[in-house]
């Protein structure tokens, strides 16, 4: 096999990962570039996220390039977000970061041709320094269920499971069973631009089977991998049934359906 790290999302990165071209499935921010490179990947190439807001979507390339790692990003017009395989098969190139473009890789070029190219590259010269994701309590009000942020839905803990989450997580199929596991009031996640075959939204129907109110913002509104800016500045884009039955639409700040939900009984 060419590539010997493939993976739907980064957090289920082993020790396949040292050395090799990591294709994983996950959104090209720092906190995920950073599990990338704390796993001892050689290169890798991540999901675009939608880019979105404050391109957070690809902000994992320049911190991957202060580390001398090679990195690019696939279009999420190409290839499904939290399907290191489909990214393999389908993905096109949408960034790369200077190492990358040493190598060869250039806006526009196969995902598995950028994965060759990379494969020729040094292993980075600096470890990172531990990083961890944030998760809090964003805000609560006497007799209200509590208002959580969290930059991973993979953060929710059981003791979550009457609260409303604001995620910095994609919507793809990889975050549903997080939630699934909690089953939280409410959970928010990014869309991560939609993308193909509605993946980054994939998460809302098999949520909405499992008897939980989900919703997404959209990544032009609000960072991706940033819980707190999911709830402060995200701006709904899609909805389950479960999520409108309680009062949300699309277009509606993510703050307000929160607090809305937080108050009822």
């Amino acid at each position: 096999m060419t590539f010997r790290s493939l993976s739907s999302i980064v957090t289920y990165l082993n020790d396949a990962a040292a050395g090799a071209v990591v294709i994983a499935g996950s959104h090209a921010a720092v906190y995920t570039t950073y599990l990338t490179a704390k796993a001892g990947a050689r290169a890798a190439i991540q999901h675009d996220g939608g880019v979105g807001r404050d391109q957070a979507g690809v902000g994992g390339l320049v911190w991957a390039e202060n580390l001398g790692m090679a990195m690019a990003a696939v279009s999420g017009r190409t290839a499904r977000i939290g399907d290191g395989e489909d990214m393999l098969q389908h993905g096109v190139i949408g960034h790369a970061n200077r190492l990358a473009v040493a190598c060869g890789v250039v806006a526009g070029m196969p995902c598995r041709d950028a994965g060759e190219r990379l494969r020729a590259t040094r292993l980075p010269h600096t470890r990172p320094t531990p990083m961890s994701e944030t998760r809090g309590l964003y805000e609560a009000e006497a007799g209200s269920r509590p208002i959580l942020y969290m930059d991973s839905i993979a953060l929710a803990k059981p003791d979550d499971h009457d609260a409303i989450i604001g995620s910095g997580s994609h919507a793809g199929i990889p975050s549903a069973k997080y939630a699934q596991a909690v089953g939280m009031k409410l959970a928010l996640f990014n869309d991560a631009g939609i993308g193909v075959d509605d993946s980054g939204i994939a998460a809302l129907p098999l949520l909405q089977r499992a008897g939980i109110a989900a919703a997404t913002v959209s990544a032009l509104s609000a960072r991706i991998g940033d819980g707190r800016s999911t709830l402060h500045d995200g701006v709904i884009s899609a909805l389950n049934a479960a999520a409108r039955e309680l009062g949300g639409r699309v277009d509606m700040p993510a703050l307000e359906l929160a607090r809305m939900v937080a108050r009822m009984e």
